[in-house]
């Protein structure tokens, strides 16, 4: 009796054992496979995506009080220009560029109002990273600058300026043009050439029209009046009469009245004529373009030609 009662029991709680199985199982969430195909109908999950925003580099324009309108960053940070920089081309590394911070072109360069956006540019730093330039001049930060507005770099060591929206240094002062010829009034030879700084010319009759026959040593004592970009000429010299000529070395010697013109290697001082006369082949050249060989007689000058 006590037997079966026993079994009856098991039975019974095997049966509970295998109903609560059953009911965890179908609490269960469906597994996908992740090998084999895809079921038509299973759920569609979307992957996570990360936006990513590219930098954004703004340059404006700011009025300052004293300097006018002059490019900013979009923070209001000043920017400057280094004059010792060349057209894309840095020449400020080591610890100039830890006292004047490259504006760098880290994302797309936008120009905001007033900023001519056809001239901004980039350039390449010494560790391969770019700077943005503007009138193809690389642009720069001041470390002393602390606010917006901050204008404290300006003329340091007169190589540093703020920027115009054109692309020009502001407040520069402008180079004054070199003179190149003027009329120096000497006391035997009277009205002679000579340069911006009363340094006396002379002019080699071996050479010929637009042609330098003096070489090598001669050069060394004859140094020629080389040709300049920028230059402006005195009162009484005849533009007309100004030319150039080549020399050996590729340069270029300036002419006056086609023959070329030199300085006498003897002449210390201005107005010094030591190379009158040298070898019978130098002489001070005349406002008129010819060699002087007299003096001055009854105030006016022996020519021969």
């Amino acid at each position: 009796m006590m037997k079966r009662n026993l079994s009856k029991k098991s039975i019974n709680f095997v049966g509970l054992l295998t109903l609560g199985a059953l009911i965890l199982s179908a609490c269960q969430p469906q597994v996908i496979p992740v090998t084999g195909d895809m079921p038509e109908d299973a759920p569609l999950v979307a992957e996570p995506t990360l936006e990513v925003k590219e930098t954004e580099v703004i340059i404006q324009v700011a009025k300052d009080p004293v300097l006018g309108d002059i490019l900013v960053d979009g923070n209001g940070m000043t920017l400057y220009m280094f004059t010792k920089d060349e057209p894309n081309k840095v020449n400020c590394a080591g610890d100039c560029l830890a006292a004047w911070p490259p504006l760098l072109a880290d994302g797309a360069v936008t120009a905001g109002a007033g900023v001519d956006a056809s001239l901004l540019g980039e350039a390449a730093l010494p560790d391969g990273s770019m700077i943005v330039t503007y009138n193809q001049m690389p642009l720069y930060y001041w470390v002393n600058d602390i606010n917006p507005g901050d204008t404290t770099g300006q003329d340091v060591n007169k190589v540093w300026y703020v920027v115009s929206p054109a692309g020009d240094p502001i407040g520069m002062e402008a180079e004054k043009s070199e003179v190149l010829l003027q009329v120096y009034n000497h006391p035997e030879y009277g009205e002679i050439l000579a340069d911006g700084k009363d340094m006396i010319l002379y002019m080699f009759t071996k050479d010929g029209p637009n042609v330098s026959n003096c070489a090598g040593a001669c050069l060394e004592s004859w140094p020629p009046l080389l040709a300049v970009d920028d230059f402006s000429l005195g009162e009484g010299v005849d533009d007309s009469l100004l030319g150039e000529a080549d020399l050996p070395d590729g340069s270029k010697i300036v002419t006056y009245n086609k023959m070329p013109l030199y300085y006498w290697v003897g002449d210390a001082q201005p107005g010094d004529t030591n190379g009158q006369g040298v070898n019978e082949v130098w002489y001070v050249v005349s406002v008129d373009g010819e060699v002087v060989m007299g003096m001055l007689v009854d105030d006016e000058v022996e020519y021969e030609y």
